[in-house]
């Protein structure tokens, strides 16, 4: 049995009060949008492996307690983790017991193997392939962006299935998990590059690669690119996206084509806006409310 305390707090107290809690004697914090599910909720979209500048003005701090701690203790600690942080009290909090579970297998229960399309699976490795004659790639939820099931990766999979040719060469801008990067190369790409920008990342894609028995190059985004590819697609954010538009299209080989996704459709047009000296995009699919965007350098 555990218990856990929610705490209110101000986005300048949130993570130093989680923090605290931690010292105190919490097993774990976390921090969530105290307007979650309002009007006033405040969607956090950060760099994947890097915090959002800011928290939300109205934040939830939720800490996990031993469930043998008594009544005393319990308020010692969240008076010591108040005082350490400047509070004159301890803010409003309510308290729940939370029974022992299998969380291993509660997690698991979560992820369900993912279809992209007849030909592309994303199976976790605790289930069995529901079409052995598909590709299957082997991935678990893990530190790196990209499981296959938010809709920007879906997106983007789905795109690698029509645009990926016998032999061609593929560019992941931002791998993440490797997950687009393992993709082509399962769909017949002959070269693939995966670069990211957190070395955390490269690594989970260069394990997942192994574990799938594909062949990709990976490294940190901060190594020279030269080469052109037939094949780029980059699954980040709207502003790096438009910020590293010129590094991006320049991989673009003559006649090769771009998909950039992690895009919301209200953002498109910035994003289209910041590209269009390099390469003309347009909408190519959209998917509960995110879209992916699509565009041919002119050649041959």
């Amino acid at each position: 049995m555990w218990i856990s305390v929610t705490l209110q707090a101000d986005a300048e107290k949130a993570e130093a009060l989680s923090d605290a809690l931690m010292e105190a004697g919490a097993l774990s914090v976390s921090i969530e949008d105290a307007d979650a599910g309002t009007e006033a909720e405040k969607p956090q979209f950060g760099e994947p492996g890097h915090l959002p500048t800011s928290l939300w003005d109205h934040s939830r701090v939720i800490a996990l307690f031993d469930g043998d701690t008594d009544d005393d203790a319990l308020g010692a600690s969240l008076a010591e983790a108040s005082r350490a942080v400047g509070l004159p009290a301890v803010p409003l909090f309510t308290t729940e017991q939370i029974p022992e579970q299998n969380w291993v297998q509660l997690t698991q229960s979560q992820f369900d193997p993912i279809r992209v399309t007849d030909r592309l699976w994303i199976v976790p490795s605790w289930h069995q392939a529901p079409n052995p004659e598909a590709i299957n790639i082997e991935l678990d939820p893990g530190m790196a962006f990209g499981t296959g099931s938010h809709p920007t990766t879906r997106l983007c999979l789905e795109w690698l299935c029509d645009a990926v040719t016998p032999g061609c060469s593929v560019l992941d801008y931002g791998c993440g998990s490797g997950i687009l990067g393992i993709a082509a190369a399962k769909l017949g790409a002959g070269e693939v590059l995966g670069i990211d920008i957190d070395e955390k990342a490269v690594e989970a894609a260069r394990d997942n690669a192994a574990r799938n028995a594909a062949t990709i190059r990976l490294q940190h985004s901060a190594v020279p690119v030269g080469d052109t590819f037939d094949i780029v697609v980059a699954n980040i954010l709207t502003n790096p996206l438009c910020v590293l538009a010129p590094a991006i299209a320049a991989r673009v080989a003559s006649g090769g084509r771009v998909a950039l996704s992690g895009v919301l459709e209200t953002q498109a047009g910035q994003v289209i806006e910041a590209w269009a000296p390099l390469i003309a995009l347009r909408v190519g699919a959209t998917l509960d409310g995110w879209i992916r965007l699509e565009g041919r350098r002119p050649g041959p």
